[in-house]
């Protein structure tokens, strides 16, 4: 099992959950982060520490979320590892909680 970054972090990308990896299994994007399913090593510290409440473990995605098993995989291909604290997205706040985001994903 591991760990997934679902669709409400998109244009928030809080990097609270980066602080506390272990493993620096997070991988950046313009406004958005994915856990990279290889590196995780499903020691829960991320999920809680998510102002987004974003971050879910694999076999408990909210429905409509399982996209992001692959999306997470894919990116994390991609997209270089953050391994620091950054500010979250300017208008973060605003976006927190916002449905149908996925459409406005940045690779």
């Amino acid at each position: 099992m591991t760990f997934v970054v679902t669709e409400n972090c998109i244009k928030c990308k809080y990097t609270d959950c980066v602080d506390v990896c272990p493993v620096d299994c997070f991988h950046e994007g313009p406004n958005f982060l994915v856990i990279d399913p290889d590196e995780c090593i499903d020691c829960t510290l991320c999920e809680p520490e998510c102002p987004a409440e974003a971050i879910f473990a694999e076999d408990e995605l909210p429905e409509g979320q399982e996209i992001f098993i692959e999306i997470n995989a894919d990116l994390a291909k991609k997209w270089p590892v953050i391994s620091e604290v950054k500010d979250p997205l300017p208008n973060a706040d605003e976006w927190n909680g916002k449905p149908d985001k996925t459409k406005l994903l940045e690779e």
